[in-house]
């Protein structure tokens, strides 16, 4: 466990994947869920994680029952204690358990990927601007005063990045609440559920971010339904709990049409395939899956193949990101400068 759990918040996937794998190995080395919990209270240190494990220690104890133990936690995925119940029921919590721990590897990743591919374009983009700023703000006056020196006045380009450079100094407070206002929407974005829909929908109106959301979104099922499908559970159930999931309203339509393919009698495959959830070969994988009884190790190499995608187009979109900006920059730069330089030189010349 992470020892800077934080109390009343949700575990992140990494911790909730590093408490799964935790018990799943001590539940495979034959040691009850009580005992388990005990020895890990035994070798935490932190008063945060002490008081975290008491609380399932103490509701497991007086329940023995580890899914409502866990519950009473409220740290906990909703997904992870409904399979954590499943895996109870059909006394398969430890295989559950190990499986959870992958399923949430494999979501820290994916999440660590898609920050990575926004966190370089802001600071990029903040280190534009304050450059800009400085030269706008800072240089360009001192280019202005060796003009007034020299008889004449910034005209044109010079000129209106010089009044330019005079509004942003006239109204810097103003500016600097709307960069607080603009930080503040990033930050709501970035940790409110709300905020992160809001930015769902917002990504979705460009073809890259639709692209990556849409791929990302397939992963998280394919790896939801090679959980289920892998602890025993019913095609309609493990569908059910698969679409649990999902967080993307384009994907949730596709769902939606999945299931009334399904309640209509037709096969997985079929409703698959009419729903559009996977697309090309891992269409035909799915089929192949179907029809050798092997649907749970398919979905699981169809989750792995769509991972390796996400992360080779974030890869892809970083590589494109990075000398794009650079560029801009450059640009943006050499056109303040020359702006200033080429009239200068040709005062100079004419004197």
């Amino acid at each position: 466990m992470d020892k800077t759990t934080r109390k009343q918040t949700l575990l992140t996937p990494a911790e909730t994947s590093l408490f799964c794998g935790q018990i799943a190995l001590i539940l495979k080395s034959g040691i009850s869920s009580l005992e388990g919990i005990s020895v890990m209270l035994e070798d935490s240190e932190a008063p945060e994680e002490i008081s975290f494990l008491s609380s399932i220690y103490e509701k497991l104890l007086e329940t023995g029952n580890f899914t409502k133990a866990l519950t009473g936690t409220g740290r906990f995925p909703r997904y992870m204690l409904q399979m954590t119940d499943i895996g109870e029921q059909t006394g398969t919590l430890d295989e559950v358990m190990e499986h959870l721990s992958s399923y949430y590897e494999r979501e820290d990743s994916i999440a660590r990927s898609l920050r990575n591919a926004l966190t370089y374009p802001l600071i990029m983009s903040a280190m534009m601007i304050v450059v800009l700023t400085v030269l706008l703000v800072k240089v360009m006056p001192i280019f202005n005063q060796v003009f007034i020196q020299l008889g004449t006045e910034m005209t044109g380009l010079s000129g209106a990045l010089l009044h330019i450079g005079e509004l942003i100094n006239r109204y810097s407070l103003l500016l600097i609440l709307l960069v607080c206002a603009v930080i503040g929407i990033i930050l709501f974005c970035s940790r409110t559920a709300a905020g992160q829909k809001l930015f769902l929908r917002l990504c979705y109106k460009l073809p890259l971010f639709r692209q990556l959301y849409a791929h990302t979104a397939s992963c998280r099922f394919a790896g939801g339904m090679a959980l289920t499908l892998g602890s025993g559970l019913d095609t309609h159930q493990s569908l059910q709990l698969a679409a649990s999931l999902n967080e993307d309203p384009v994907f949730s339509k596709k769902l939606d049409c999945c299931f009334r393919e399904m309640a209509e009698g037709n096969d997985l495959y079929h409703a698959i395939h009419t729903a559009g959830i996977f697309s090309g070969v891992y269409t035909r994988m799915a089929s192949l899956g179907e029809k050798t009884g092997t649907m749970d190790h398919v979905m699981e190499r169809i989750a792995g193949l769509y991972r390796d995608d996400v992360d080779e187009r974030i890869n892809n979109l970083l590589a494109l990101l990075e000398p794009t900006l650079v560029i801009l920059l450059s640009l943006l730069v050499g056109i303040i400068l020359l702006s200033v330089m080429l009239p200068l030189i040709g005062i100079m010349s004419a004197i």
